[in-house]
């Protein structure tokens, strides 16, 4: 069925790479108009030409910038229907506990869960005066569960994400307005090859433990983000939308 989500505009933060580049791709092709949010000045034309929608160069820390880009997307397309909330970081220094320093804590709480906060506050005007619209936040497996490999501020943050997701899908649920926690497993994507670049070991740490044998593709998680955009799930909201190949359900891999 094409045309899932004709004539809506939808903010894509984080789109020039990975899940959020095949967000923008798959959201397009069924009729959104897309803006595409990313610090990446030199991609983000390229992809918003391809798509036929908007780029807006911002930082997801800053309030301004955010707003900004929320109002670029009402001043252009005169509506803002769907936000994927998606921009985050997984850098190396956040590790274990005990290794992982304070600053490096903050700076992963400020992009993963900072951002979304800032994202919801600027998108649900809009989307309270339309009385209807679709928020995803990007969170992930680990909000649900221990990861095998510590990455202490990455797992808090995501909790945080899945949490807030939650009480805003509840709050504001008669308002029109669904908000819901996309929670990937492992996927194949920019970070995660650098990180078998950087640390095989640790990396093959985490396909041991999917079922299905394989990470996931960005193509899988944009067909889920689809969904929640979309009426087809006009009766999902406050929910924790796994998207894990099986991992968050495992008690014990099969080999």
């Amino acid at each position: 069925m094409a045309g899932r989500i004709e004539g809506r505009t939808a903010v894509v933060t984080g789109g020039c790479s990975g899940i959020g580049l095949a967000s923008v791709r798959r959201l397009a092709q069924e009729g959104a108009r897309v803006v595409i949010g990313d610090v990446d000045t030199e991609r983000g034309p390229q992809v918003a030409e391809e798509v036929g929608g908007l780029f807006v160069r911002v930082d997801v820390t800053d309030k301004e910038q955010v707003d900004g880009l929320f109002r670029a997307a009402e001043e252009t397309y005169g509506s803002v229907d769907i936000a994927f909330n998606n921009a985050g970081i997984s850098p190396p220094d956040d590790d274990s506990i005990l290794d992982t320093d304070l600053d490096a804590w903050r700076r992963v709480q400020d992009v993963n869960l900072t951002s979304v906060y800032l994202c919801c506050k600027a998108a649900l005007p809009y989307m309270l005066e339309q009385r209807k619209g679709s928020i995803i936040n990007t969170a992930s497996f680990v909000a649900v569960m221990g990861a095998a490999t510590s990455q202490i501020s990455y797992s808090a943050s995501k909790g945080g994400v899945l949490s807030m997701s939650r009480e805003l899908g509840v709050q504001f649920a008669r308002a029109g307005v669904r908000v819901n926690a996309l929670c990937p497993g492992p996927v194949n994507t920019p970070l995660l090859r650098e990180l078998f670049a950087s640390d095989p070991e640790r990396a093959a740490r985490r396909l041991v433990h999917v079922p299905m044998g394989r990470f996931g593709e960005p193509e899988e998680m944009a067909n889920a983000v689809l969904f929640l955009a979309s009426d087809e799930s006009s009766f999902i909201t406050a929910n924790t939308f796994l998207v894990d190949g099986g991992i968050s359900g495992a008690y014990v891999t099969p080999l």
